[in-house]
């Protein structure tokens, strides 16, 4: 049967096709730096390449498919027919060239194709001569590519439409047509976006990391033109070079070297990322702002014997921004990390460090396995295991849905800590909290406190979550053997406090780790995100290099103490006396926030030794950021 809702479906195919053979040549040329595919890998990665594939296919051929699908009686004429050959033909052929283009480019930028690529091909001075020599070295390929080409144009024309299966009654012919075109398109916006649900974001490339095993796979599931069309937006990677590179590291360096000397502790890690736990929420840490106790009473009382973090500031300021800061030490500035395409680079983060050392690595978030794009990241960074909505709903069914994230704290955390009984010690494990978000439901059976903010009683609601988290865990046997660590994501979209609406109010966050065996003392110089991972190393008596932005708060005293994101299209840099806008090239505020907490005094103008020291450090760590993003570079020096 030749109708043209399924002629339209078998010339689509072909490009699927396409794109698989393009798949495989991409794979038998960098073979040996993308390592071996066993049969679970596989699997794996044709599911993530379909959905890729499936992304790439509606970006360029919507069109095609919009005009195939229009339902006008013309549409089957021959003049009809040519013009959509066309609009086929054209993006098909970018289709292949892209693909195969990628499969020589790969080899020597270790990342597919991208818009920010083409930046470079339009300011080089000798991209005719390289473009030559790449010709003349990847003959095989070229001539594949042309193959590819001819055959899919031959399998199109034998593609053909039957005018005679067309609904010759008009009613039935525009309403049956209309409804497959609204298919197709509701189809291709999940395609776009991969998925429907309200928790997920369009794909970027970073998802990819969330079909593959090793990171170094990640460009064979995705594809072109995706990856082009995806990075659109994003601004070129450039290097402001303020010093030569030897002068840069002497003022700021990633790269670390552990002097510890005694051994891995081997203590056993649980990490929970709270959503939107602003600092103002603890009463505990904002004496006299609350008459009521403050909306998280129970995390105060674990504040009371921890190593609490009082001046803490976030590296970002959204969801996304969190896990990279948190457990990668990298920082998010203009573009999110993880959706930028050097974020598929090899990181060697906090998890996968661990893993090296024995430890199992597990994540848990109550949203869908692809919402936000955690699971991908994390499987990037070395977290072996994954629990989600889907895995909660398997065990327990679906009746703790929240009706909009995923599923509610209180359940979720008492999911975790059944599943942290079953792990073989040490573990390292980390939790994403969902119920202190937009919309701000509090359950039924929770009885919520009245808020100044529509937060304040989810926030409340969650404090209790982790209460009964607590009340579990401390029967068991792994409990005295285990750092808490306790850490916001960002600040709540829901302000109270005046101070929280200034530059470093803004980020300003509950952060602090309990240990059991450990009595509480206070510290009180800044830290952030950042830091975590790298104090945490320190804690557990690592003694390798790795790589991170963050500093041991306790264990490296001579590193520059600083918190740092971005906000209002500037570089924010919090130090222990002063509080820093960055535009890229200079300073252009400076604010005493300790003093003035409101930060309505600009003391830029006073040209002091700080201020100097101040430039400088801004500048470093800006050149060393980019230089380190733009060549994909996240890994200790040395690092196997």
């Amino acid at each position: 049967m030749r109708n043209n809702f399924f002629v339209t479906v078998a010339r689509i195919a072909v490009v699927y096709v396409a794109l698989a053979l393009c798949r495989i040549v991409f794979f038998a040329v960098n073979a040996d730096m993308l390592g071996p595919v066993d049969a679970g890998d596989f699997w794996n990665i044709a599911s993530g390449s379909l959905r890729f594939d499936s992304a790439s296919v509606c970006y360029a051929f919507s069109l095609f498919m919009f005009l195939s699908l229009l339902p006008l009686r013309c549409r089957v004429s021959r003049s009809y027919q040519a013009l959509l050959f066309v609009v086929w033909f054209l993006p098909a052929v970018v289709t292949v060239v892209l693909n195969m283009a990628d499969a020589v480019y790969f080899r020597g930028a270790r990342k597919r194709f991208t818009f920010d690529d083409l930046h470079f091909l339009r300011d080089g001075d000798n991209n005719g001569a390289i473009v030559l020599q790449a010709l003349g070295e990847n003959i095989l390929v070229i001539a594949l590519a042309l193959l590819f080409i001819m055959g899919m144009v031959a399998a199109y024309r034998r593609i053909k439409v039957d005018p005679s299966t067309e609904f010759r009654r008009p009613v039935v012919f525009y309403t049956v047509n209309t409804v497959l075109l609204a298919l197709a398109v509701f189809l291709s916006v999940g395609a776009i976006r991969g998925g429907y649900t309200r928790t997920t974001r369009p794909i970027t490339l970073s998802n990819a990391a969330e079909w593959v095993s090793s990171p170094s796979q990640s460009a064979l599931v995705l594809s072109n033109p995706f990856c082009v069309i995806r990075t659109m937006g994003n601004k070129t990677v450039e290097v402001t070079e303020f010093f030569a590179s030897e002068v840069c590291d002497s003022i700021f360096s990633p790269y670390h070297a552990p002097s510890a000397t005694g051994g891995m502790s081997r203590r056993n890690i649980v990490l929970f990322v709270l959503e939107s736990f602003s600092r103002e929420h603890s009463a505990f840490l904002n004496p006299g702002l609350y008459d009521n106790g403050g909306y998280t009473p129970f995390l105060d009382s674990l504040m009371e014997h921890s190593l609490l973090f009082a001046n803490a500031y976030s590296g970002g300021r959204k969801s996304i921004d969190a896990l990279p800061s948190i457990m990668a030490s990298i920082p998010s500035y203009v573009t999110p990390f993880v959706l930028t395409p050097q974020a598929l680079g090899r990181i060697d983060g906090l998890p996968a460090l661990l893993s090296r050392e024995g430890y199992r690595t597990d994540f848990f978030c109550g949203s869908p396995r692809s919402s936000m794009g955690f699971v991908a990241f994390c499987n990037h960074i070395g977290v072996e295991n994954h629990h989600t909505q889907e895995d909660y709903e398997a065990e327990c069914g679906t009746g703790d849905f929240d009706g909009f994230w995923g599923i509610r704290d209180r359940q979720f955390l008492g999911y975790m800590a059944r599943v942290i009984d079953t792990l073989p010690q040490p573990f390292f494990a980390s939790v994403f909290t969902l119920s202190s978000h937009h919309p701000f439901i509090v359950p039924d059976d929770f009885d919520a406190p009245e808020g100044f903010t529509k937060e304040h009683p989810c926030v409340a609601y969650t404090d209790d979550a982790v209460r009964r988290f607590f009340d579990h865990a401390r029967t068991q046997p792994w409990f005295d053997n285990t750092l808490f660590v306790f850490c916001a994501d960002h600040v709540s979209s829901e302000i109270y406090a005046d101070k929280t609406r200034t530059a470093t109010g803004s980020s300003a966050i509950i952060y602090f780790i309990y240990d059991p065996l450990a009595g509480g003392r206070v510290h009180d110089g800044v830290t952030g995100q950042l830091d975590i991972m790298p104090t945490l190393l320190g804690l557990l008596g690592y003694d390798k290099p790795y790589f991170a932005f963050g500093r041991d708060v306790l264990g490296e005293p001579d590193r520059p103490a600083m918190a740092t994101n971005y906000y209002n299209e500037r570089y924010l840099f919090i130090t222990d006396s002063l509080a820093y806008l960055f535009d890229g090239r200079n300073i252009t505020a400076a604010y005493d926030y300790k003093i003035d907490s409101l930060e309505h005094s600009n003391v830029l103008d006073r040209r002091s030794p700080v201020m100097r020291r101040a430039d400088s450090l801004a500048k470093a760590y800006h050149q060393s950021y980019y230089t380190h993003l733009k060549n994909m570079d996240f890994v200790a020096q040395g690092a196997e």
